[in-house]
């Protein structure tokens, strides 16, 4: 546990100082778009047209399997390697998890919508939120673009930090690898479309249970962030509205970080949304906050961000000193 809790530090903060350079990721695929192929080949090959129902509920449950088991493996090996070499492999163990971490390439996709509001106008605004949601943009105002955005990066928090960073603690290179399999398999078949809806199920159900801890430690995590930023609402408040309204929202996970978040900025999120033809008449989170998102809220939300993943990395200093042997 404690050589995880090294490494893990030294992936976060790799992570936040370096992030996905582009530079590297054009020579070479990452490693979430590798098994974003493999997911897609498994869609092709196993979700066939004229399969039943239960057919392609049963050929999801085949392709997760496969892959999780491939995920296992690999992270297993590689972990043996890395511990075979000592020192040298903690630090090569580190780069692999600040690969899968997405703190710095979340935190600038959060904020290039600012910047696209201050020079380029609402236009530029939504094409920049469209980089990171799933939603259609283009009927957004301002204060709807700004809340797309916040409402992803308290999201994002969870699935691209916190999460992965949960179970590589758990379990190591296997647990974080799996996760990525599991989570980037429901974002890509886990969804009640006529196609994914039986296909992707078991993605969709694991991608839940997994991220239960996770999204409810993120939530938790903005609300001591919002304590310590001493401009917003107190720890104790932002838990009360987050028990409240985390189960309005759709998700069993979602609800938990982005309501933290809503409650810790005064605003409320959530709310109709449109996916290209279909609208989805969701409920407000912190219906009492204000509808009104500005830029500044944008930084505020971004820094209160920032101040809960510090909040991890001391936490993990704190935890290896006092684990250490005297």
């Amino acid at each position: 546990m404690i050589a995880h809790l090294a490494i893990l530090l030294g992936g976060l903060v790799l992570d936040r100082l370096i992030g996905d350079p582009p530079w590297l990721w054009k020579s070479v695929s990452h490693p979430v778009v590798l098994i974003g192929r493999l997911i897609d080949s498994l869609d092709r090959r196993l979700n066939r047209e004229d399969f039943t129902g239960e057919t392609r509920r049963r050929a999801g449950f085949f392709a997760l399997g496969l892959m999780l088991l491939a995920a296992l493996v690999l992270g297993s090996f590689v972990a043996a390697v890395a511990d075979a070499f000592g020192f040298f492999g903690m630090i090569v163990e580190a780069v692999i998890v600040a690969v899968f971490l997405a703190h710095k390439s979340l935190v600038d996709h959060v904020r290039a919508v600012g910047i696209a509001i201050n020079e380029g106008g609402l236009a530029q605004a939504r094409r920049a939120v469209a980089m990171i949601v799933g939603r259609d943009p283009d009927g957004l105002d301002q204060p709807g673009v700004l809340r797309a955005a916040i409402e992803s990066l308290a999201e994002n928090a969870s699935d691209g930090v916190v999460a992965p960073a949960f179970w590589y603690l758990i379990f190591g290179l296997p647990g974080l690898l799996a996760y990525k399999v599991v989570n980037t398999a429901d974002s890509m078949v886990g969804h009640m479309n006529p196609r994914h809806r039986d296909f992707g199920f078991a993605s969709a159900k694991l991608d839940d249970l997994m991220n239960i801890v996770p999204a409810r430690l993120t939530a938790g995590l903005f609300a001591l962030a919002s304590m310590l930023g001493r401009t917003g609402p107190g720890f104790s408040q932002v838990v009360a509205i987050t028990r409240r309204d985390a189960g309005l929202h759709r998700s069993p996970n979602a609800g938990w970080p982005e309501t933290a978040m809503a409650a810790a900025l005064d605003l409320s999120l959530g709310g109709p949304r449109r996916y290209r033809d279909l609208i989805v008449d969701a409920p407000m989170l912190n219906a009492d906050g204000r509808r009104q998102a500005m830029p500044a809220d944008l930084a505020r939300a971004i820094a209160l961000f920032e101040r809960a993943m510090a909040i991890v990395i001391v936490a993990i200093i704190v935890a290896l000193v006092v684990g250490m042997p005297g």
